[in-house]
């Protein structure tokens, strides 16, 4: 009883430290983007459907479809649909057909011509949203790629149904070539809970920064909390480390994919209840997904690795070579063999009962 007195106030302050490296960023990006301006409301509640800037909601939207800067949306609050532009401004709301309808007489009316070319989806974690993803989308887009920031309600929804809006804003991307992808944290498992259907052949490579493959071990020592369940939803119900669990059963790409993880360097890494080295909120070995064909480990905390210049420059060159050093050098993590799993489940601690 002693110890659980004691834990309680330890893991609070784990999880408030978790969130408030992210907290410029949440404040500007995310917290702001949850509240709907009123222009926000379905089609049944006003007889208007007016251009004009929206303030984002983007913990209660998921896109659906890409077109150049161009997105539709889904709202989980009432099952409606708004068409954006670059600058987050609507220029359509209603069903999905009147947002199609609206884009494609936007597109004749700009002249704007189709898609082409290699294209990266940018996949934000938990809470966050794709605006912690704008010095990576810069240089992405300077390398000449196509860069959609996929938004998705990670804190209103669980896994599985993130996972659906990726493979409908997938199948949108007609024209695009070659599709890669940039994710980080939970943003790596939506990809792969997106896989479970089958994958696009266009899929080229994709490199995780701090995903938590296999389980994030904070997840279990938090998930009866009620602050941790209020504000992280179903997906962060997900996230625990357990063999019977929905990232246990995640298929791996089948294409490749590189592993960016942070650690300290250090024992005990930056967060004392992690085991392991850490990142400050997921283990180093979480991260190492088998089948990756190369990993990196980089001095970052989980929150701020995306904006990272050396993980910006080592993801840019794997997109484009299958290497993340310069030297072309690989540190892949390979998949068990038959014989290692055989000889696992023979040995004496997993014989125990």
């Amino acid at each position: 009883m002693q110890r659980t007195r004691f834990l309680r106030p330890v893991l609070l302050s784990a999880l408030t430290l978790n969130i408030c490296q992210s907290a410029p960023r949440l404040h500007a990006e995310d917290a702001a983007g949850n509240a709907e301006s009123s222009s926000d409301v379905p089609p049944s509640q006003s007889p208007f459907n007016i251009t004009m800037k929206t303030l984002g909601g983007r913990q209660l939207w998921g896109d659906v479809l890409f077109f150049h800067d161009w997105r539709i949306q889904h709202s989980v609050l009432d099952d409606h649909y708004r068409l954006l532009d670059g600058n987050d401004v609507r220029h359509a709301w209603g069903s999905y057909d009147d947002c199609c309808q609206r884009l494609e007489e936007i597109r004749k009316e700009r002249a704007i011509e189709p898609m082409s070319g290699k294209a990266v989806i940018l996949v934000h974690g938990i809470i966050r949203s794709s605006k912690s993803f704008d010095p990576m989308k810069a240089r992405l887009k300077q390398s000449g790629y196509q860069v959609f920031g996929f938004d998705y309600p990670s804190t209103r929804v669980d896994i599985p149904s993130s996972a659906k809006y990726l493979r409908r804003c997938v199948e949108s991307l007609e024209g695009i070539e070659e599709i890669n992808f940039v994710v980080h944290s939970m943003g790596g498992l939506v990809v792969r809970a997106s896989l479970e259907e089958g994958h696009d052949p266009r899929m080229h490579r994709m490199v995780m920064l701090g995903v938590p493959n296999l389980g994030a071990h904070m997840a279990n020592l938090m998930q009866k909390n009620f602050f941790y369940r209020t504000l992280y939803g179903p997906a962060g119900q997900q996230l625990v480390k357990d063999t019977e669990g929905l990232i246990a059963r995640l298929p791996t790409p089948d294409f490749e994919f590189a592993l960016i993880s942070g650690a300290r360097g250090t024992p005990n890494g930056y967060n004392p209840l992690v085991p392991g080295d850490d990142d400050g909120t997921v283990a180093l070995e979480s991260t190492k997904l088998p089948g990756a064909c190369d990993l990196l480990t980089v001095n970052s905390m989980h929150s701020f690795m995306m904006n990272d210049a050396q993980v910006i420059d080592c993801t840019e060159r794997f997109l484009q070579t299958g290497a993340l050093r310069e030297s072309g050098e690989k540190e892949p993590v390979p998949r068990p063999t038959a014989q290692t799993t055989s000889t696992a489940s023979t040995s004496p601690q997993s014989a125990a009962p």
